[in-house]
């Protein structure tokens, strides 16, 4: 059977519980195609209203998780959360993450285990900055980042 293709969609820090419903409303009107893979990853204030009003064919996914299930980490969610909730997916390793928030690889790579333990399917962001690749240094950094993956 061959791999599907994965569309996503990532409304990031956007978004309002009105402006969320027409979104959906109109994507749930759309034909999709089969052989791809959609999934939406709205704020996680608005994961649970998305996953009751977007289509069955139509994943959803939390744009965080953290790597530990539970404890004294304030604004943090963990990918138990995520799953009990039914969400499927979730985004790790996000640019935005890596830069604003200062995540390290190897705290992308400890969210990336502990999601897939937790049952989450995972995408996993690596890439890089600009200046990384006009300095030619893209295949460096993305290989550093994908053995802080592989090592957990």
């Amino acid at each position: 059977m061959p791999r599907k293709f994965i569309v996503g969609g990532n409304f990031k820090l956007n978004g309002s519980q009105a402006s969320l419903k027409t979104l959906i409303e109109n994507l749930n009107q759309v034909e999709l195609d089969k052989n791809t893979e959609i999934v939406v990853s709205p704020p996680f204030v608005y994961l649970d209203q998305t996953r009751k009003t977007v289509r069955k064919d139509i994943a959803v996914a939390g744009q965080n998780c953290y790597h530990k299930s539970s404890g004294a980490y304030t604004g943090e969610v963990a990918a138990e959360m995520l799953k009990d909730l039914g969400i499927e997916w979730v985004i790790l390793g996000h640019s935005e993450r890596r830069e604003i928030f200062k995540e390290s690889d190897e705290e992308v790579g400890l969210k990336v285990a502990h999601a897939l333990k937790a049952g989450l399917k995972v995408m996993a962001c690596v890439g890089e900055k600009l200046e990384e690749r006009e300095a030619n240094k893209t295949t460096e950094v993305v290989f550093r980042q994908l053995s802080a993956i592989a090592k957990q």
